[in-house]
């Protein structure tokens, strides 16, 4: 593998601070031997709605108690989410700058139905990437990466998360942007990659930038406490 490369889990539709990593140009790798866990980014984002941050779950198929590589995840469609996920998505952007630029792009991902979470996050990822103007393309782990034996790695794979502060995040640094609803809510920070696409278009990749302090990023990471 190479060297000073960047470990991710796996994101539906990540958030700012996700993405911002894509910037420094270093090989990602994602992981998808990890074990699947609730209530993480690997099935939900976070929008900018018109009631405040909105959450956006994908529903999947595990059994309780048992242990499920995040590889072998499958999406339920017992519900219809991919069209709720599209009305939300829809009703809190519609009026954004670029909306009516990127919504064709993301059009398949809500008619398409993909078995398995992990085809459809790199699907999605490999789609931002591409929208956000960056060259480059995050590879899949062939098994899973004991951070302890690759220590000049970056390891996000938990600092990531919705559960942990992004203060913990000591190299990204949020950059205030126009959003929505600004005026009603003031800056809500790391929302879904898609609030900075929908918002900023092609000034995106900018705030991505601006947003992380490259020269510390390893650093703190070491420090957070593993949650799987």
């Amino acid at each position: 593998m190479h060297q000073e490369a960047i470990i991710l889990s796996s994101a539906y539709f990540g958030p700012v601070q996700y993405f911002s990593r894509f910037t420094l140009q270093k090989p990602v790798y994602i992981e998808q031997f990890d074990n699947y866990i609730k209530q993480t980014y690997r099935n939900r984002c976070v929008i900018g709605s018109a009631g405040g941050p909105l959450s956006l779950t994908i529903p999947v198929k595990r059994k309780k108690g048992v242990k499920t590589k995040v590889r072998d995840i499958r999406i339920d469609y017992d519900t219809n989410w991919r069209k709720l996920h599209r009305q939300g998505i829809i009703s809190s952007y519609n009026s954004s700058p670029f909306f009516e630029y990127i919504r064709d792009d993301l059009e398949p991902f809500f008619t398409k139905k993909t078995e398995f979470l992990i085809d459809l996050n790199y699907s999605i990822t490999l789609k931002i990437i591409e929208l956000l103007g960056l060259n480059i393309k995050p590879e899949l782990t062939i098994k899973f990466i004991n951070s302890s034996e690759f220590p000049e790695f970056s390891d996000l794979r938990d600092l990531i998360h919705p559960k942990i502060n992004i203060g913990h995040d000591h190299a990204f640094k949020p950059e205030p942007y126009s959003q929505v609803f600004s005026s009603k809510f003031g800056f809500i920070p790391n929302l879904s990659i898609l609030d900075l696409l929908f918002n900023k278009g092609n000034e995106a990749i900018t705030i991505l930038k601006k947003s992380l302090q490259q020269e510390s990023e390893q650093k703190y990471v070491q420090n957070i406490n593993r949650i799987k």
